[in-house]
């Protein structure tokens, strides 16, 4: 039987953004993570409702795969209603990854590009898949995985909370297995520090997990802080963890107190870079159109390859003539 073990929380606002757009969920057995966008505060008020959304469900929150998908359709549907009547935060969104244990399985929710992690027998796999921009150009070859890494679009998504009023949720579920690390983490990480770098601070701080975080945390802005950091943690022990006084509990890692809502001023209102969700589909019509312009492209340079052949037959057959003549003479 497995049971949930230490769970630590933390997050950090980078070296360059001036605020926050990151909030979290760390309330087991159900933890999240949301990324907002939007400029000004907008993409803070879209992460924090999303997380609110989730919070309000607490310790009644059961059912697996379902629960969760029917939690992200309503915190959709909160940010996408306020998106709707608010002209200070229209077109803001976020991205969620939801984690629930239950029954000795993680199920998960999954909408946008922060990441869920699982570190078991000291390998670490991905185990969400990106609703990006650089993902799609991954899977279809028009990218190599260096290529992706450094790409000036990696920040378009597409997926998102709040966009529309419905919102396409990936779902699934993992067996877990004790001593199982799962992390759940921001662009801010993942963009900032490789994979190999995040197992190995997990690893090398397993028995204290907010030393642990707070080593990815230095990490990202040594590397630049160019983003929000936020990571969620939990592991799977074989029993329930006691603390000094006997009673059964989480062993959570403090993290700074935020409210759950955010009302804009016009002050606010502000230019923001910020990430863009792009859909699919467009994203599918602009490949295409690449593809006939390289097609074009191909057929122009054929054309012109002819055509140079031709001019050096023709003068090659003029001055063939010219000495055929000549010779008759």
């Amino acid at each position: 039987m497995t049971f949930l073990g230490h769970v630590g929380v933390i997050t950090d606002t980078g070296r360059k953004r001036r605020r926050n757009e990151d909030a979290y969920v760390c309330e087991p057995p159900l933890f999240a993570i949301a990324d907002g966008m939007g400029g000004a505060q907008a993409g803070e008020v879209a992460s924090r409702l999303a997380a609110a959304a989730l919070k309000e469900s607490g310790a009644k929150t059961l059912g697996g795969e379902q629960r969760i998908s029917d939690l992200i359709q309503e915190a959709n549907r909160r940010v996408y209603d306020r998106s709707s009547t608010d002209p200070n935060t229209s077109g803001m969104g976020t991205t969620i990854t939801v984690a629930l244990v239950e029954n000795g399985n993680v199920a998960f929710g999954h909408v946008g590009d922060s990441r869920a992690y699982l570190i078991r027998d000291g390998r670490m796999e991905q185990v969400t898949e990106d609703h990006s921009l650089v993902n799609e150009l991954l899977k279809s070859g028009k990218l190599s995985p260096e290529e992706a890494e450094s790409h000036p679009q990696r920040s378009v998504i597409t997926r998102a909370l709040g966009t529309d009023p419905d919102v396409d949720v990936d779902t699934f579920t993992i067996a877990a297995e004790a001593g199982d690390v799962f992390l759940l983490c921001s662009d801010g990480l993942t963009d900032m520090v490789g994979e190999s770098e995040i197992l190995e601070l997990v690893e090398r701080n397993r028995q204290d997990i907010g030393v642990a975080l707070k080593s990815l945390v230095k990490a990202a802005n040594r590397s630049g802080g160019e983003d929000n950091i936020t990571v969620v943690a939990f592991e799977i022990a074989e029993s329930q963890m006691l603390t000094h006084d006997g009673q059964t509990r989480e062993n959570v890692l403090s993290a700074p107190s935020r409210d759950d809502e955010v009302t804009l001023t016009e002050a606010d209102a502000v230019p923001a870079v910020d990430t863009a969700v792009v859909s699919t589909a467009e994203i599918q019509a602009e490949v295409e159109a690449q593809e006939r312009q390289e097609r074009a492209k191909r057929r122009r340079r054929r054309r012109r390859r002819v055509v140079a052949w031709l001019v050096l037959i023709a003068i090659a057959a003029g001055i063939a003539l010219a000495l055929y003549l000549r010779f008759l003479r």
